[in-house]
Order: C-alpha cells, then structure tokens, then sequence
C-alpha cells in the first residue's frame, strides 16, 4: 500500500511524511478513527514508506526490493498482529499460523479497505468471536528481540487493539513504552474508548477521519459511478469507503419508499403490517438489512436539520424533501433523539449477528410508542 493510492486524508500524509523525514517518528503510535476510516491502509502505506529504501518527499519509490515486498505485505521487518478465531481448530500451531498469515495477505490484496466483518468471513470465523489471544503479547516479545532482517527499522501493526485479552494488553506495556532501537509500533484502532488508559498514554494518537464526500466522490468517479446513483452512495456511505465501493454493486433499492410506509406503519400501530414488515426485513441479505437502517439514520439527522432550518447542509432531494417536512410535523427534537438511539443499537446488534427478525421487530414496536404514545 502507499500514500497515493489512498484518497484523501492529504494533512496526515504529509505530517506521517514529514515526521519521517525528520527522523522524529514516534516509537508507537496509535492510528484511532471511527468504523469505516482508513487506518489501517494508511498505517501499511505508513510502513511501506518507512522501510522504503528511495523515499521521495510526498511518497515511497514503489520500485525497490523494499517496496516489492511491502506492497505484497511479506516485508519480513513488518509484522502484524490481528483478531482471530481458530475456526479449523488444526493441532499444528505453526501450520495453522502460515495459512492463515497467506489468509491475512490475500486480504490485504484483495480489499485493501477492508473491515473487521470482512476479514472474519475471508478466514471463514463467523461463528467465532475474534479476539488477540494472551499468547501473542509473547509472540510480540519474541518477534522484536530480534534484529532487523532487511530494513533499518523494525514495525509492529496490531490491529484492532481494543479485541486484546486483558493479559496480553498488560503483557506489551513494557515493550511498548521502551521498544527496543528503531522498533516502531503502529496500533490500529477503531474504539478507542476500550483501550486501556496504560496503553493511551504509551502512544501518539493520531486521529484518521472518515473520508468527506467530494472525496467519496471522486473515488467513485474513478469506478464509473455518477449522478444520481452517486449521490445515493454517498448518502449512504458517509464517509465509509469501503461501504460505498460495496453498495456500487448493490442492487439498487427503495429505501425511501420503504422507510415511509414503515414510519407510517409504526404511527398507526399496525402490528400485523409490522410482521410483514418484519419479513421483508429478514428476506434482505445483511448489506441490505445495515443499508436500510443506515438510510433510516440518515432521515433521522435530516429531520433534525429541518428542524434548525439549516438547509444548507441537507441531502435530502425529491421525494424525501416532502417526507421530512411530514414527518417533522409529528416529530420533535426528543423523538428524533431517542428514534435515533434505537436504530443505533439496532444496528449494533445486527452487525453482532443478532436475529434481524427480532431485532426489528422489537425496533418497531418500540418507535411506535414514541411516535404514537
């Protein structure tokens, strides 16, 4: 991965670069953004220009034997620690290691703007809780005693820190607070709310943002997506690229018109239109069922902002701008708030592998007793 083939985010490239290029690089550093940023393709590019053996000034050559090898993530100076399953439940460790490292690789290649929900269903752990064992703040020891093999620098990318067993977060506060020389640590989070305060104040944080929406847009240019389709991703994506690259692909749907018939339902307290509803809801796969929810969010925000007359900053366009002023006439600031709440944690717990029927159904019933108490 390298600089250039990440959009956006041009103020952090160039403080990364810069800190490199005056040999002030921080010994562990924390890359923390919301579920959707790019901190993880930006600490491998991060890594890639690190080891990079002709740095240019806003990037790595690309060409080296360095840049080979970090561009097929197999430099043998950057190791990675993850969330894992042992979904095979293979006696050999180590064969177990190699194959799922050439899983991790193939990730990297394959969706380098990836989510944790991705990377669970390429190594096949869905029905596994992911976590970083005790065992691999050992193998992290371990693994930087050693000398660089290639590189000046030695680098350590943990993803998702936060999925640490408590002991194995305890197990590298030593090593994190005083690695060995020219070991660099890159921590990669995206809740940075659970991570331990000793290993908060053993790092530079480093806030990476989602993606803003000419920069979406841009990158969807690139793939062939324009007009209103465009606008309907971007909508959705709010910033996630990795969301929008998924809905290019996405059959197109009526989630507006959906949306409104459900409001309407919950309204009148139409319970039996509620199970049907419910049903529907099911019969969508999971993208389908978070796009829904993320669209009902996204209304919740624009009755708001019709609300506070700041039209300004609305998307809603057609249909949708009726709708809210509709809505807005049976709806307050507190009904939005806790509507918005509701369909927050809906969304949690679906993204968790909770029933969609249940979860949906209980969703309903409870926006009905506050639009209709």
């Amino acid at each position: 991965m390298t600089f250039s083939a990440i959009p956006g985010l041009t103020e952090i490239k160039k403080k990364l670069i810069d800190a490199v290029q005056a040999n002030h690089v921080a010994h562990a550093q924390l890359f923390a953004g919301k579920p959707g940023s790019l901190n993880l393709t930006l600490a491998l590019a991060y890594a890639t220009y690190l080891h990079c053996q002709n740095k240019g000034l806003s990037e790595a050559c690309g060409t080296c034997a360095a840049c080979s090898k970090s561009l097929k993530f197999i430099h043998p100076d950057t190791n990675f620690v993850f969330p894992l399953g042992n979904v095979k439940g293979d006696k050999d460790e180590d064969r177990f290691k190699a194959d799922i490292l050439k899983t991790w690789r193939s990730f990297l290649i394959e969706q380098p703007f990836g989510d944790l929900g991705d990377w669970i269903s390429a190594y096949g752990g869905e029905d596994k809780q992911a976590l970083i064992s005790r065992e691999e703040s050992r193998e992290i020891v371990k693994m930087l005693t050693l000398k660089p093999f290639e590189s000046k620098y030695k680098i350590m990318i943990i993803w998702q820190p936060e999925f640490m067993h408590p002991s194995a977060a305890n197990g590298i506060l030593k090593i994190l607070e005083e690695p060995p020389k020219d070991t660099f640590f890159i921590l990669v989070t995206n809740a940075i709310e659970r991570l331990l305060p000793t290993i908060l104040s053993r790092t530079q944080i480093v806030q990476i943002p989602l993606l803003d929406d000419v920069e979406i847009e841009n990158h969807l240019a690139t793939k062939g997506v324009a007009g209103n389709r465009q606008q309907e991703i971007v909508a959705l994506a709010e910033g996630d690229l990795n969301l929008a690259i998924k809905l290019i692909d996405f059959e197109q749907d009526h989630f507006q018109e959906k949306f409104s018939e459900w409001m309407r339902t919950c309204f009148k307290r139409d319970y039996g239109k509620m199970v049907e509803q419910m049903e529907e809801f099911n019969e969508r796969d999971k993208l389908g069922q978070r796009n829904f929810l993320q669209h009902s969010l996204t209304m919740m925000r624009e009755t708001l902002i019709h609300f506070s007359g700041a039209s300004k900053i609305s998307r809603v366009k057609g249909s949708e701008v009726k709708f809210v002023q509709d809505f807005g006439k049976v709806m307050n600031v507190g009904k939005v708030e806790k509507v918005n709440q509701l369909i927050s944690d809906a969304s949690y717990h679906l993204e968790r592998n909770g029933s969609a029927k249940m979860i949906f159904l209980d969703l309903s019933l409870q926006i009905s007793k506050i639009l209709n108490p």
